[in-house]
């Protein structure tokens, strides 16, 4: 007699980096136990016609974050319910470093506020504050399972920029433990440069960040990180790279043997700068600004050729009241929401344009931040042991983004009126379906902290 599973997830066609292949998914527990023909389970979903993607991991977010007077508007429970919706079954966030805590202990804190969680959570520590003489904050903090640590060139006056110098100590630590390095690179001289010649008229214009925050200040702070990289031989990750002259810094810093991985966002894939101009261009406020339609098309080649490794969101919600527009592009909170659109976004404007192959969504959404940040092959694979995260994703069905429909706890999207190819059908998480065909099945806080040892 053939065995019986405890599901089955059958007929999809099951899509790898790799390979497409009409299979079975047998999951016993948490784990997948079996992929082949004619699998036999207690339960059974029905995926013909759909494509079976691993679970996304969303490497980049920012839930429940205190910022510019506000805090982000998703906390853990509503932006993982968010993220199920949309096909996204892990989060790597962020601890919220001060330089008065340390890592380790903002770490403590962090696990805390995450207690909600419906989905699956690492964290990357938030290097705020840090001088040489403090390693042991690296240390202690790999030790209760962070394996990636984040820093900021811009930022100065919040406290969150580290200086070249410094940069290169911590740099060096890191290295020598065999973690990651993540950079926010934005040269914080070209910006002050050029905000302290604008005019009040000027700076009362949204599009105004679009020059304050120029491609080559993004482009001059990747050259600087990635000769530290190169100089103290650390594994470094440069986070939402926007610009064609970015993605160029990367390519170059890799040429001259920088260990340098990079990512770009949706936002940056989608929209262009004139969405500034928009009356109500104050809602796209984000660091990097957007860019131009040379660097959108840019950035897609980077993503076919491998010149980026992953996509992720920086999602960082506001509401429309948290963005009020003051006269002023500096007193907005930078941040838009993405974690529920990232997987119907990267398949339509990709996939459904011809400029990615579906092989391609499993790479840049799963295996590849799963492998840069010490997931693999728990997470990011449609392995035999490997986690039951699992996307059955309909790429017949159109929709169109209007934020009202979503579960991010926001009133507007950058991506509203967009009509979109595909939309997910369900999402499983170790073997739990946490949402389908529209309902939410799952309870809050039944996410678990992913420690990444090195």
């Amino acid at each position: 007699m053939a065995r019986s599973f405890d599901l089955v997830v059958r007929g999809g066609t099951v899509v790898t980096p790799m390979r497409s292949e009409v299979t079975d998914v047998a999951i016993d527990g948490e784990r997948i136990a079996a992929i082949g023909v004619d699998l036999r389970g207690s339960r059974e979903i029905d995926a013909r016609g759909r494509l079976v993607f691993p679970g996304v991991i969303d490497a980049h977010t920012h839930m429940a974050l205190p910022v510019a007077g506000t805090r982000s508007s998703d906390d853990f429970g509503s932006g993982t319910i968010a993220a199920a919706c949309g096909g996204v079954t892990t989060i790597i966030d962020f601890t919220v470093g001060s330089s008065e805590t340390s890592i380790p202990d903002d770490l403590e804190a962090r696990l805390e506020t995450a207690r909600p969680s419906v989905i699956d959570y690492a964290f990357h520590g938030e290097v705020i504050g840090w001088r040489p003489g403090r390693e042991w904050e690296f240390r202690d903090a790999i030790g209760l399972g962070l394996s990636s640590f984040k820093f900021f060139t811009a930022y100065e006056a919040s406290g969150r920029r580290t200086p070249p110098d410094q940069m290169e100590t911590a740099f060096g630590a890191l290295a020598e433990w065999g973690a990651v390095a993540l950079v926010h690179c934005e040269e914080e001289s070209l910006i002050s440069s050029v905000v302290e010649r604008l005019t009040p008229e000027e700076i009362g214009h949204m599009g105004t960040l679009a020059d304050a925050r120029p491609d080559l200040c993004e482009r001059s702070a990747i050259v600087q990180v990635a000769r530290i990289a190169r100089a103290t031989g650390c594994a470094t990750h440069i986070v939402h790279v926007s610009s064609l002259l970015g993605l160029e810094a990367v390519r170059e810093g890799r040429t001259a043997g920088a260990r340098l991985t990079a990512e770009t966002c949706p936002q940056y894939l989608t929209l262009t700068r004139e969405a500034y101009d928009r009356p109500d261009g104050h809602l796209f406020s984000a660091s990097p600004s957007l860019r131009t339609d040379d660097d959108r098309r840019a950035l897609w080649d980077g993503l076919r050729h491998r010149g980026l490794d992953f996509v992720a969101t920086d999602h960082c919600p506001f509401t429309r009241a948290q963005k009020t527009w003051r006269g002023d592009f500096r007193e907005l909170p930078y941040g838009l929401p993405g974690v529920e659109t990232l997987l119907p976004l990267v398949y339509s404007e990709g996939v459904g344009t011809g400029r990615l192959a579906v092989n391609d969504i499993p790479r840049l959404l799963s295996e590849g931040p799963a492998r840069t940040f010490g997931l693999y092959p728990k997470k990011g694979a449609i392995e035999v042991g490997s986690d039951a995260d699992l996307v059955i994703f309909d790429p017949q069905s159109r929709w169109r983004i209007e934020a009202d429909r979503l579960h991010m706890n926001v009133d507007f999207s950058p991506y509203e009126g967009i009509e979109v190819a595909g939309r997910v059908s369900a999402t499983l998480a170790r073997g739990t379906v946490l949402y389908s065909e529209g309902r939410i099945t799952t309870e809050s806080g039944r996410g678990v902290f992913l420690p990444r040892m090195l």
